[in-house]
């Protein structure tokens, strides 16, 4: 179930003894199985607080994921975030986030991966080069935000229209370019074990 306020999230397990560590976002994401799943490095395991992955004793724990449709058609799962850009220096920039960073920044700082909710981060188009060189230097702080034309949100579901094609990246991953590029979260579709 979907973390609410004031409760606890996930339970403790022994570790099974089948447990498969997975060393990317985008492997724990391809798996959708009855076979126990730990994150052992990527923007999930970093955002868990990065846990030693040989405990006896794990959290068993229900994490969303972002299904991301590019154009009409292709399907993506992601379990951390989506980047949508042409450059980080010009052109509009989208992250929907399902966890608070991509390696040392911290794009989202309210983003939980058990929410129900995608937190975007959109820097627009006309953000100078300037701006978004200071922006860059605030981001393993969080302190990008709050910008004039950095635009935040929490969403269930959301879809961007760019002018041209546009570079895009499922949990790390180069996944082509698209002109269209819609999500949808899907709350407790992941099972880990941290």
């Amino acid at each position: 179930m979907t973390i609410r306020k004031g409760h606890e999230w996930g339970i403790s397990v022994d570790r099974p003894a089948d447990l498969v560590g997975l060393a990317s976002d985008a492997a724990v994401a391809a798996h959708v199985g009855d076979t126990p799943v730990s994150p052992t490095a990527g923007d999930l395991y970093l955002t868990l607080g990065a846990p030693d992955p040989n405990r006896s004793v794990m959290q068993r724990l229900e994490v969303d994921a972002i299904r991301v449709v590019l154009d009409e058609g292709t399907e993506r799962w992601a379990i951390a975030h989506v980047i949508a850009r042409r450059s980080w220096w010009r052109g509009p920039v989208v992250a929907a986030m399902n966890v608070g960073q991509i390696g040392s920044w911290q794009v989202s700082t309210r983003a939980h991966p058990n929410d129900g909710l995608a937190d975007v981060v959109e820097v627009d188009a006309r953000m100078s080069v300037r701006d978004r060189w200071a922006a860059r230097r605030r981001l393993p702080s969080g302190a990008h935000v709050p910008h004039p034309h950095v635009a935040t949100r929490r969403v269930a579901s959301d879809r961007w229209d760019f002018a041209r094609p546009t570079r895009v990246w499922v949990d790390g991953v180069d996944v082509g370019r698209a002109r269209r590029v819609a999500i949808d979260v899907v709350p407790d579709r992941y099972t880990v074990h941290v």
